[in-house]
């Protein structure tokens, strides 16, 4: 009968533990109106707590510390258990190994190798790669590594162990510990497109939705947007009162936990690459957002996104926007609008005529069916015309059509811009 030979134990033992720091103490309020059977009894008993903050009792957010499982450090489960504690996405994730020599024996040449395996890439985290010449009974060899999480996923930290016993024996082993990382925030974009706002037809409007999905508060330092090379952005998230720049937030930027808060970005192509293709098509890179926040005791996180892409609008061969136009016109008045006519293509010259249709509200004044010559690659024309409302109310500007004559091909368009006419009596009352 074959016997398998009895394992051999290690002289050296090793722990892998996670840095955390202690949290505020929480507490969870009742409290009623005065006119309830018990009167003013709840909040005199939150106001004699005294785990909570004086004036502010009915905050949940405690003047005491709450200190972590193991006082203080919180323990790895070693692979294929979950971990206690979340660990999210841009926190830096800190923790403390620690060699022991459990022996009666000096042990030599320990090196100690810490890789943080993802699903991705292994990274090297030791602070040191140098063997330490030897190691005396009842010694150990510490090390705190630190590495900003930039992964979202399981993470399999890897420590090694290698040394060599009195005898000349060279020895190894290792341990796998996993932890997850969460997603801290919840990030949505929106793009709008200034079509109808007049003189900036090239503007995109960014909303940013960020979520909190973790279960603290977070203080939000800083949430901008770096934009590519092709725009320049314009925040708009604050605004002046009495000469000063306030956020519109107010003064507190604590987003609780599930609450989402929107932030608004205006972007508008620099002149360089507006002149040379005269206008933005197909896909193009926006930029990306830059969050960075604190947690209760000053725990720093960064997030970045990627890049943001965006598909412009298509014009098809020829564009017609706004260059002005009145918000308010008198009833059987004429009004003047200025419309640019683009040629989105970069090969083909057009021969354009305009041709102008009334509908039941408004009327177009001049001569329809005349030409405009002819309209080189990316090359625009601004038109002055003129129009007459016979219809209260907001009324839609439509009608236009223009023709190519060398293609034989009409564009039609309608709903162009809106204007609210008003009769000549409200004009003078307002």
């Amino acid at each position: 009968m074959e016997v398998n030979p009895p394992k051999q134990e290690h002289l050296l033992a090793l722990k892998v533990m996670r840095l955390t720091k202690p949290t505020l103490f929480t507490n969870i309020p009742v409290t009623c109106e005065e006119k309830d059977l018990p009167g003013d009894l709840f909040n005199q008993l939150m106001r004699d707590d005294p785990s909570t903050v004086n004036g502010a009792e009915i905050l949940m957010l405690g003047e005491m510390l709450t200190l972590p499982q193991n006082f203080g450090i919180i323990s790895f489960i070693q692979l294929h258990s979950p971990l206690s504690t979340n660990i999210f996405l841009g926190e830096t994730f800190s923790s403390y190994i620690s060699v022991h020599n459990d022996s009666n024996q000096v042990v030599k040449d320990i090196l100690v190798k810490a890789d943080l395996q993802t699903s991705s890439q292994r990274l090297n985290l030791s602070a040191s790669n140098a063997a330490v010449a030897e190691l005396k009974p009842d010694c150990c060899i510490d090390d705190v590594i630190h590495h900003e999480v930039k992964e979202i996923g399981t993470h399999i930290l890897v420590c090694a162990v290698s040394y060599t016993t009195q005898g000349g024996e060279k020895m190894y082993f290792r341990k796998f510990f996993k932890f997850q990382v969460l997603k801290p925030l919840d990030v949505k974009t929106k793009f709008y497109n200034a079509e109808v706002s007049v003189g900036h037809t090239d503007e995109v409007f960014l909303e940013a939705q960020i979520q909190n999905i973790t279960t603290s508060p977070m203080f939000m330092e800083k949430v901008s947007l770096e934009p590519s090379i092709m725009y320049n952005v314009t925040e708009l998230n604050s605004v002046n009162q009495a000469g000063a720049c306030v956020t519109t937030f107010g003064s507190r930027t604590y987003l609780q936990p599930m609450d989402t808060r929107q932030y608004l970005y205006c972007l508008k192509p620099k002149k360089e690459f507006a002149e040379k293709a005269g206008i933005i098509k197909g896909v193009t890179v926006i930029g990306k957002l830059d969050i960075v926040w604190k947690t209760n005791l000053g725990e720093r996180g960064r997030l970045q996104t990627s890049q943001l892409q965006r598909m412009a609008p298509g014009y098809g061969d020829v564009r017609l926007s706004l260059e002005a136009i009145p918000d308010t016109v008198i009833l059987e008045e004429p009004f003047h609008i200025t419309c640019k006519i683009t040629n989105c293509s970069s090969e083909r010259t057009m021969d354009l005529v305009l041709e102008m249709c009334n509908t039941s509200s408004i009327h177009w004044c001049g001569i329809s069916g005349r030409q405009l010559g002819k309209l080189h690659p990316s090359s625009s024309l601004c038109l002055a015309l003129t129009l007459l409302s016979s219809v209260q109310g907001l009324q839609s500007v439509s009608g236009l059509r223009l023709t190519d004559t060398f293609l034989k091909r009409t564009y039609e368009y309608d709903d162009i811009a809106q204007v609210c006419v008003v009769s000549s009596a409200t004009k003078v009352e307002s």
